[in-house]
């Protein structure tokens, strides 16, 4: 992987975790009365106590593994199997299917929880929070590749 893969990579985790870090305090608990709290989902999956190493767990992952997952998985897929779907449609694709796998695969099968929370309000403003964190991932991904090509022109 070439050093610029990995700063598009982290850039991309970067601004996208920030973004869902903002929806998931700020605008979900005005929406549903309550903040989003993925440390404590990973807390379940885990099964341990400690809030912060749950906090770290989630950020490392949308700032390093979720980004990575979007270059070398989704987008590859994407152009193999959609190719006609335009760049903003898969990164909401992609977030969509990052919300499928974490209140279906991690909280359902893993932790134990109702699929999808029983799609609670709490679970749609998951939905939209991720939603916006693909997109993101997507747009920074795009602006980025576009930067580094004229940069070499």
């Amino acid at each position: 992987m070439a050093w610029s893969t990995l700063g598009t990579g982290l850039l991309a985790g970067a601004a996208s975790d920030l973004v869902w870090e903002g929806w998931a305090r700020i605008v979900t608990p005005v929406l549903v009365g309550g903040p989003l709290q993925p440390a404590a989902l990973v807390q379940s999956v885990f099964g341990f106590e400690n809030w912060f190493w749950a906090e770290v767990i989630h950020g490392v992952v949308g700032v390093v593994f979720y980004p990575l997952g979007y270059l070398f998985v989704a987008r590859p897929l994407a152009r193999v199997i959609v190719p006609f779907m335009p760049w903003w449609m898969v990164g909401i694709g992609f977030g969509l299917g990052l919300w499928v796998f974490a209140l279906f695969v991690m909280a359902h099968l893993i932790a134990g929880l109702p699929a999808f929370l029983g799609f609670i309000p709490l679970a749609w403003a998951s939905c939209a929070g991720h939603a916006l964190f693909g997109l993101v991932t997507a747009a920074v991904v795009r602006w980025r590749e576009a930067h580094l090509k004229e940069g070499r022109s």
